[in-house]
């Protein structure tokens, strides 16, 4: 299908709302972007952009073969909580290396590719609702403007509003477990920058350097049933953030006596969406299939989702069989990654015997764990 001159609306800009944007644009589509916030910026956060994430990010020219904005990590080393002692590392997939961004550096990548290539922004546009017509889609924000497109993709984030018109309502499931995120100024430079996975019983501490190695990042995840706030941007107390997770002893114990401004939001899961679309409205990324944060593949799966919605558009010959093939074509493996992090929540939190023997078995099989996840990193949506 030729969609030069089609009209397509995103809503949401974060990252797989400005990659769509891109594929689409990239094709010819004349592309609007909706986003609610009045400029496009992101809380100091890290993503890890594994080899499937890049080769999306390549294809879209907007990284090069050497990153510039990104950190290159040199694999995975997991911890055990009380002085940090060594259990094992992890060697980069041999699918090819992550990258460590700073969440606003990436963004501001696509953001600057997708104005490049004529993309129009209407931010601070708050949408209230997406609308299916027999050969259009009708946008309609909060101040009763109205947009008519041929396509609308919602990239509105895990607790999406267009989801809920595609599938009904639904009640996330709490997984009592909250997650902490900070970033803090680092002065200390490795040769091999890895992130360092610091088990303990209950919780766990992933760390890693941003940019130039001038920002770690810190997500903490504890388990606990009395703080049940979804949002991204609520704002924790760094006193209590030190005592929940005092156990900690080693490098990361300094690292969260630094943190002065954390973020703290509570964990749902929400499952993988039955439908995705409905002939003229989609789901992409986390409105589609929202992932826990423990195999680190949200915002690759956005990407992918997003070049695969481009694809599906460039093989198909009209609108809903384009998004009827898009929906088939990632639902089982966006599925099966999140079933992944999935299991990876249990892992890192076992207590008494159960965690002795797992560190055992850690120790063993070593840098060889990573393989088991071949099949995520190994894959490449824009073959």
């Amino acid at each position: 299908m030729n969609i030069s001159g089609s009209k397509f609306g995103i809503v949401g800009g974060g990252i797989g709302g400005l990659a769509a944007a891109l594929t689409l644009r990239q094709r010819g589509a004349v592309v609007t972007v909706f986003e609610q916030a009045p400029e496009l910026t992101e809380v100091g956060a890290g993503l890890q952009i594994s080899a499937n994430g890049m080769a999306v990010l390549r294809a879209l020219k907007v990284v090069a073969d050497t990153p510039e904005a990104g950190l290159l990590s040199h694999g995975t080393v997991l911890r055990d909580y009380r002085a940090g002692r060594l259990v094992c590392k992890i060697v980069p997939p041999s699918a090819g290396p992550t990258y460590y961004y700073h969440r606003a550096d990436l963004l501001d990548l696509l953001y600057k590719a997708a104005v490049q290539k004529g993309v129009e922004f209407h931010l601070g546009a708050r949408v209230e609702r997406v609308r299916k017509h027999p050969s259009e889609a009708e946008i309609t924000l909060d101040t009763g403007a109205r947009f008519r497109v041929d396509c609308a993709v919602a990239a509105d984030g895990g607790q999406s509003a267009i989801r809920a018109d595609l599938t009904g309502r639904e009640t996330p499931k709490f997984t009592h477990q909250v997650a902490w995120r900070a970033t803090i100024p680092w002065d200390r430079r490795n040769k091999n920058p890895c992130a360092v996975l610091t088990m303990g019983p209950g919780r766990h501490v992933v760390t890693y350097p941003l940019r130039d190695q001038t920002l770690m990042n810190i997500v903490a995840i504890e388990e606990r049933s009395d703080w049940q706030e979804e949002g991204w941007r609520l704002r924790g107390d760094p006193e209590e953030l030190k005592a929940r997770f005092a156990g900690f002893g080693g490098l990361v114990k300094e690292i969260l006596q630094e943190v002065k401004d954390p973020n703290i939001w509570a964990l749902f899961l929400r499952p993988v969406a039955e439908c995705w679309q409905n002939g003229r409205v989609a789901l992409l990324g986390d409105a589609a299939h929202p992932t826990l944060p423990f195999m680190a593949q949200g915002a690759c799966l956005a990407l992918e989702d997003a070049w695969t919605l481009g694809r599906s558009f460039e093989e198909q010959s009209g609108v809903s069989q384009a998004l009827a093939a898009y929906e088939a074509t990632r639902r089982q493996r966006a599925t099966r990654v999140v079933a992944a992090a999935g299991a990876n929540a249990r892992n890192f939190h076992l207590r008494g015997p159960m965690r002795v023997g797992a560190q055992l078995a850690l120790m063993a099989v070593g840098s060889r764990l990573g393989r088991k996840y071949d099949w995520i990193y190994e894959f490449d949506a824009t073959a």
